[in-house]
């Protein structure tokens, strides 16, 4: 299947590894020129590089740390004119780490709705006049299954990505008559950085090893595995492309089956 997205151009955050690269990646291999974000500097660089090599395209690395209140709006202008506009974007951010309620400050909520919630407001709103002077303008938010099925010991994940649902619903309903689609994807457990780090986590309180914690969270998925990056991504590419052109407002578990409920 065509997608649609030869010489498309797309922004995606979060990019220098994990689902970010991945979905980074795709685009690019999909035939679309692509922005990319991460903190890392030299990450991000090595990324690009690696990125423009394997699919021929152009392939731009932005610095820049999603939590700081005036980034977004400046890494969403730099990837404009870089790429001369913007029709795809991708918010994706690191998320908080893991913990039971009592532990964290109000200090710490503060920091992880900056980086989980608003840095997807900021991101968006920055792109929304590039957005639409485009004619296959599409946003995809990053979140998890945990807004549908709470993942024990993340308490700060659990609750400020639900709030990044709401406004990605809330969007679609606003902005399609502006011709904008919102969607977003919600992974489940998925082999990259992160994951292992929360895995380590529950090793350290479990004493187990991190292999038997990975082990136990593959036997509750129906497939018996995590995805790897790149089977998320290929979802995540679909949905932003004009393949995808009447899909708007939806919230797609990629979990391999691990979310149990019905809706």
């Amino acid at each position: 299947m065509d997608l649609g997205l030869l010489d498309k151009t797309a922004f995606v955050t979060g990019a220098s590894k994990g689902l970010g690269y991945a979905t980074a990646r795709q685009l690019a291999l999909e035939g679309a020129d692509v922005a990319i974000n991460s903190r890392s500097k030299d990450a991000l660089e090595a990324a690009a590089q690696k990125i423009a090599e394997e699919s021929g395209r152009n392939i731009i690395p932005i610095p820049g740390d999603l939590a700081a209140p005036q980034t977004p709006a400046a890494l969403v202008e730099a990837a404009e004119s870089a790429l001369g506009g913007l029709d795809i974007l991708v918010t994706n951010a690191g998320g908080p780490p893991a913990g039971a309620f009592e532990s964290f400050s109000e200090e710490e909520w503060s920091r992880a709705i900056d980086l989980s919630f608003l840095s997807h407001v900021r991101l968006i709103r920055a792109a929304l006049p590039s957005l639409r002077k485009s004619q296959a303008a599409s946003v995809l938010t990053i979140t998890s299954y945990s807004v549908k099925q709470p993942i024990p010991d993340l308490v700060l994940s659990n609750s400020i990505r639900s709030a990044t649902i709401g406004l990605t619903k809330t969007l679609a309903l606003e902005l399609g008559q502006d011709g904008i689609r919102f969607n977003s994807i919600l992974p489940g457990w998925t082999e990259t950085e992160r994951v292992y780090n929360l895995m380590a986590h529950r090793a350290e309180k479990s004493g187990n090893t991190v292999e038997q914690e990975i082990d136990k969270q593959m036997a509750n998925s129906p497939l018996g595995r995590m995805a790897s990056p790149n089977e998320f991504a290929k979802a995540a590419v679909f949905m932003v492309s004009p393949a995808a052109s009447y899909i708007t407002g939806v919230m797609l578990t990629v979990d391999g089956g691990m979310y149990k409920g019905t809706l």
